[in-house]
């Protein structure tokens, strides 16, 4: 029997919202080596701007050039090992800027960085910019906030009701370009026909609850169109922060044909 590969589409779009003037956010998608970034940036005088703009070019630079130059048939040792090196690279990049610059000392960046192959997406994050699947029409939050409030949380000192009232929703424990070692978080997961992936800054996850972001993700309309929405639908309930998300949709490809086939056709 032929197997069947997964084809990927990818949609990013980014809002400032109803309340900021400016967005410190920053997204970006390859459909070519198929990958996927965000970022949510910190800092006075729109230092947190240059900190996730440098972040997704630096990181989508270097990975886009590493994952050609690999080849489809990447060990997973190696690919979560460019990640590493990739961002490590950004992170000291962003220090750089910020000591060779006072207006942007203390600028820093979330991140989420996703690259598919194959049945397999390799997922890395820092801080509380979040990824999500959409399988079945169930909703799963795939990555783990680096904040104080989960901190809080996963100790039992506060129930996810008390945190989502909590004035210190803001407190993230890492972030790129604040410290000479950043760890970024990698996870690898499995990846199924019809898998619909939300990357998203806080200006999302913040205004909408999970179930909102379910029934606007299942409903059936094209990837510009669900970003479209989501924007619109944070923007509605209040766009207090830079609004951004990422799609990315797995589908069945070509059967591959067999050599009897191609040899039938030549």
């Amino acid at each position: 029997m032929s197997a069947v590969s997964l084809c990927y589409e990818f949609c990013a779009r980014t809002h400032a919202g109803k309340v900021r003037t400016n967005n410190e956010d920053a997204v970006s998608v390859d459909a070519l080596s198929q990958l996927a970034l965000l970022a949510d940036g910190m800092g006075g005088y729109n230092a947190g701007e240059v900190a996730s703009g440098m972040a997704i070019s630096f990181i989508h630079s270097e990975m886009a050039r590493w994952l050609a130059q690999a080849g489809p048939r990447l060990k997973a040792f190696d690919l979560r090992r460019a990640m590493e090196i990739c961002v490590d690279n950004a992170n000291q990049a962003i220090l750089g800027a910020a000591e060779a610059n006072p207006q942007y000392a203390g600028m820093g960046t979330t991140l989420v960085l996703g690259v598919f192959q194959g049945s397999r997406l390799m997922l890395g994050h820092i801080g509380d910019s979040r990824c999500y699947r959409l399988r079945g029409g169930q909703l799963e939050q795939l990555t783990r906030d680096h904040s104080w409030l989960q901190e809080q949380i996963d100790a039992g000192l506060l129930t996810e009701q008390q945190a989502a009232v909590s004035s210190s929703r803001n407190l993230v424990t890492r972030a790129l370009g604040v410290e000479e070692v950043v760890l970024l978080e990698v996870n690898e997961f499995e990846v199924q026909t019809d898998d619909l992936y939300l990357m998203c800054s806080d200006g999302l996850s913040e205004m909408l609850h999970h179930d909102d972001l379910t029934d606007l993700l299942v409903a059936r309309s094209a990837l510009e169109e669900k970003a479209t929405r989501l924007i619109d639908a944070a923007n509605a309930n209040g766009g207090r922060d830079n609004i951004s998300v990422v799609l990315a949709r797995a589908s069945a490809g070509p059967r591959k044909q067999g050599l009897m086939s191609r040899l039938l056709r030549a």
